[in-house]
Parts: structure tokens; sequence; C-alpha cells
């Protein structure tokens, strides 16, 4: 079977993804955008390595089945942003956080096998 060669993402596809990911879960994408830039080319490096969107800030395994609870936005996402105001990342902000113009925190870790 013949494998389908994707067009490499690039950086600006990544925060095309961000953003629309963001709108459609109303969710704020994290206001500093040198910040946001670094994070967008992690996830570009990791789609054209790996083929989807893996979380730029945990490491994988390369296997999407292994991978899939780290896909961005991963499943952690939602949990953090009601403890905490936003993901382990501190890509996305919930709305509540993002008003208060606080500073994202490091947060713990949910991943079970990090």
């Amino acid at each position: 079977m013949e494998r389908k060669l994707r067009r490499p993402k690039t950086t600006e596809d990544a925060l095309t993804f961000i953003h629309r990911v963001a709108e459609h879960n109303g969710w704020v994408v994290n206001p500093d955008n040198e910040f946001v830039a670094d994070l967008a080319e992690g996830l570009a490096v990791n789609y054209n390595r790996y083929g989807y969107y893996l979380c730029p800030c945990r490491d994988g395994d390369g296997s999407r089945d292994l991978d899939r609870d780290i896909i961005c936005p991963c499943d952690y996402n939602i949990p953090d942003q009601l403890e905490y105001g936003h993901c382990f990342c501190a890509l996305f902000f919930s709305p509540q956080f993002a008003a208060r113009e606080e500073e994202p925190g490091q947060i713990p870790e949910r991943r079970p096998h990090s």
C-alpha cells in the first residue's frame, strides 16, 4: 500500500491550528506571542516528525496509539484549565484565568506514565 505524502506543516499552520482550537472550545490563547510562536514551532516539528500535533511540552513515544492522550489539545487540558486556569504548557487559558491577567504557573503532570 502506498503511503500518502503530506505537505509539511509550518509554524504558521500550527498557529492557525492553535487559534482554531481555542475558538472552537471557547478558550483563550496565551497572550505572549513569542511564547506561543515557540510552542507552534514545536507543534509543527512534531507534526512533521510523527504526523500529528504532539504536545511539545511532553515526550511522546512516536506511536499515535501510545501518544493519543497528548495530541494537542491533550486529554489533560480541560482538567488543568478547571483546576489551574491553563493547560500544562500554558498554551490555552480558560476565559476566567485570562480575564484575571495572571501569569501562568507550573502545574503538576497528570499523565500517568510521564
